[in-house]
């Protein structure tokens, strides 16, 4: 019963350290002109979809739902963005994850796929409602480029440690529901 708990405890905890990611680092690894938008959740969920979820399950998605929502009650001034951006992207993931095997490079390209679809979709969706009026060229320079870059490193320091525990998590599940 307790493992059942394990997953969205990790993602409540990537919830909050989204929070103060930027101030973690060190300050000559934060450039004024860069923003730098921590998508620790969507890379953990991205691990979930690949390595977790199964062809007839899709606990990442519903996942994404929910700490996607939390992420706009708690970060954002409109609900919904991330809670959209991150089930949708997560979806679209999913379903690529069944074409191909999971392992580092499938990982390293569905993260760089859905962190730039996911951050794109959110600029997106502030830029039609008024949010943001940064210039394209400006947003895919010194938002997407930088964020892609951070939130890839993240995913390739939590790989070694996330990997190996989430297929034994999913093996557990599947001997269970039998």
């Amino acid at each position: 019963m307790m493992k059942r708990l394990y997953l969205p405890l990790i993602l409540f905890v990537f919830v909050i350290l989204e929070g103060v990611a930027i101030e973690l680092l060190p300050p000559s690894f934060v450039i004024n002109d860069l923003l730098i938008i921590p998508h620790w959740v969507f890379v953990f969920l991205l691990y979930m979809a690949i390595f977790y979820d199964n062809d007839r399950t899709y606990f990442s998605v519903l996942y994404g739902a929910i700490f996607g929502m939390m992420i706009d009650i708690v970060y954002t001034g409109i609900l919904g963005v991330y809670m959209f951006a991150y089930a949708f992207i997560i979806y679209i993931v999913s379903g690529i994850r069944k074409l191909l095997h999971g392992n580092i490079y499938v990982m390293i390209l569905l993260g760089i796929f859905g962190i730039s679809l996911t951050d794109f979709a959110i600029f997106l969706i502030y830029s039609v409602v008024g949010l943001t009026n940064m210039m394209l060229a400006d947003y895919l320079l010194y938002r997407l480029l930088p964020t892609v870059i951070a939130n890839l490193l993240f995913l390739l320091v939590l790989y070694p440690f996330t990997k190996n525990r989430l297929l034994k998590w999913q093996d557990e599940q599947i001997s269970k529901n039998r």
